[in-house]
């Protein structure tokens, strides 16, 4: 089961659209200010969440006057991130992949708790990716590949999630590693800005998690 997740960062019409156009969800939930592109490309949530402190009220009442569209409203004043909050609802549906869009943007704050929430749906067993028209943004602890025809970006960062990631292995990378530790507070930047020279590139890790983020500028 999939659900698409529209959260209230910036979003950009012509790659979202195009992003969603040959994807299918199961369920699709708009995030306060996500509301508004739900609602001006015609897109049906299954399910409305947030505070609403940022979204025109006047939204709000209009998906409340439409059946089959579950609403709930969270006060501002609460410890959880908006979508957060998306992000555990659809876990609770039983979604297996969440993809996020509108999770990143000019707010430093929101995007790194973004990342961070992702962990939920990590130790849930779900895939979660978070996605805008120059980054894809994921989270690691196991073997994984990047093929270069599928590859998001020219660029690949690894940055540590956990205060340290043992034994990583890079394979198929200009810049290759062998039984590596990255520790967050001493060697963090050393994975940034890594490119593919193969046709498939592979991560290995004993412990840990990384956020792994393919770039394209």
């Amino acid at each position: 089961m999939r659900a698409l997740i529209v959260s209230g960062g910036r979003i950009d019409p012509d790659f979202a659209l195009s992003y969603c156009k040959n994807r299918k969800y199961d369920w699709v939930i708009g995030v306060d200010r996500g509301l508004k592109f739900l609602y001006e490309h015609g897109i049906r949530p299954t399910h409305v969440v947030g505070d609403f402190d940022s979204a025109d009220p006047g939204l709000e009442a209009y998906y409340r006057k439409q059946e089959g569209i579950e609403i709930r409203r969270f006060n501002p004043v609460k410890d959880s991130t908006d979508t957060q909050i998306a992000i555990e609802l659809a876990l609770e549906l039983g979604s297996a992949r969440i993809e996020i869009l509108g999770g990143t943007g000019s707010r430093l704050d929101h995007v790194l708790g973004n990342i961070q929430s992702m962990m939920l749906a990590k130790k849930r067993g779900a895939d979660c990716v978070m996605v805008d028209p120059n980054n894809r943004i994921r989270l690691i602890e196991e073997d994984t590949v990047i093929r270069r025809e599928e590859q998001y970006g020219r660029f690949v960062s690894l940055v540590p999630l956990t205060s340290v990631v043992e034994g990583v292995e890079l394979t198929g990378f200009q810049y290759p590693l062998h039984n590596y530790t990255f520790s967050s507070t001493e060697s963090a930047g050393l994975g940034v800005s890594n490119e593919i020279l193969e046709e498939e590139a592979r991560i290995h890790m004993e412990s840990g998690v990384l956020i792994l983020i393919e770039s394209l500028d």
